[in-house]
């Protein structure tokens, strides 16, 4: 099928894929461009997984200051070169991290950065509350789970629905990134600040 140079267009904006990986997804999708935007997704998580195990040693440490300076963000965020580094592309994908991370207060990169301690008293928390409801001890278990899995969405940064799209995690954002500039892309730490918290 011919493929109409407008929907070339309309994907590329959408996505910022180039214009061959539009066509193809397009003919693929049959013209569809919510399918091709899936399609340009599943190619993009694929390339960006085989990317994941590269060392990303350079990138950026940004800061972002809520307007009204009661609440600041250092953020470092890795890639693999320098060249990378300097891209308006990269210095956007930073600055937007350090923003969420001002306006979501996530505890941590990862799940596994978060301490267990913290996440053994949640779960001791959630499975007291389904207690109370006098179900089977194998349903109270999936109930258990799913609040835990809600638990982490809220709080862990690459679950958590991006700020500006709550159409995607932060992860889907970095791996889009991934995608894109062609580097293994990694969101290092972050600190958040909050003007009159203690430390404790």
């Amino acid at each position: 099928m011919s493929i109409d140079a407008s929907q070339v267009k309309e994907l590329r904006s959408k996505t910022g894929a180039g214009i061959m990986d539009c066509k193809k997804a397009l003919s693929e999708s049959k013209g569809d461009v919510s399918e091709a935007i899936t399609f340009l997704r599943k190619k993009g998580l694929a390339s960006a997984a085989k990317k994941s195990g590269r060392e990303a040693k350079e990138g950026l440490v940004d800061s972002y200051i809520h307007q009204t300076g009661r609440i600041g963000v250092i953020v470092e965020v890795n890639c693999e070169t320098d060249f990378v580094a300097r891209t308006e592309e990269f210095k956007t994908l930073v600055r937007d991290i350090a923003m969420h991370v001002a306006a979501a207060d996530p505890m941590a990169v990862t799940r596994e950065e978060i301490d267990a301690g913290v996440v053994q008293a949640e779960k001791e928390m959630m499975k007291a509350q389904t207690a109370e409801m006098g179900k089977p001890a194998h349903v109270m278990e999936k109930i258990v789970e799913g609040k835990l899995e809600k638990w982490y969405g809220e709080r862990v940064l690459l679950e958590q629905p991006f700020v500006k799209d709550m159409e995607q995690t932060i992860g889907d954002y970095v791996t889009a990134a991934i995608a894109k500039l062609g580097e293994n892309i990694q969101i290092r730490r972050f600190t958040r600040f909050v003007l009159g918290e203690s430390d404790s």
